[in-house]
């Protein structure tokens, strides 16, 4: 397991941009994929972006594509979430995951989680 903490979540204006992160300890973080998930009030916790252990692969959900861009900094141990054109839809608390080996892009595959942090756009 890696222990994670997610930061950078706040109030933004539709339109604007926050970068969240993902700060891990407790193993080799470029051996874990990490996704971020995020889950709005009352529905379920839905997948946003995966990046692999190396940073080499990324996959997006369709609502982020084009939006949204995840990155990592092994060297740093943390990975980032840069959420651009943020759009009150997408008020949430996000989530980071992690997990070792490949990427996945379901609750399910992602053993490691953090407490989440709040992203909220004001329309």
């Amino acid at each position: 397991q890696v222990q994670l903490v997610e930061s950078g979540g706040g109030l933004v204006q539709a339109g604007g941009s926050l970068r969240l992160s993902c700060a891990a300890s407790g193993r080799t973080f470029s051996n874990y994929a990490v996704g971020w998930f995020r889950q709005a009030p009352g529905k379920e916790r839905d997948f946003v972006a995966v990046i692999s252990g190396s940073g080499s692969s990324t996959y997006y959900a369709n609502s982020v594509k084009g939006r949204f861009t995840i990155s990592r900094d092994n060297t740093k141990n943390t990975a980032y979430l840069q959420m651009n054109s943020l759009e009150a839809e997408d008020t949430a608390i996000y989530y980071c995951a992690a997990e070792r080996g490949t990427i996945g892009t379901t609750k399910g595959a992602f053993g490691s989680w953090g407490q989440g942090t709040q992203v909220t756009v004001a329309s």
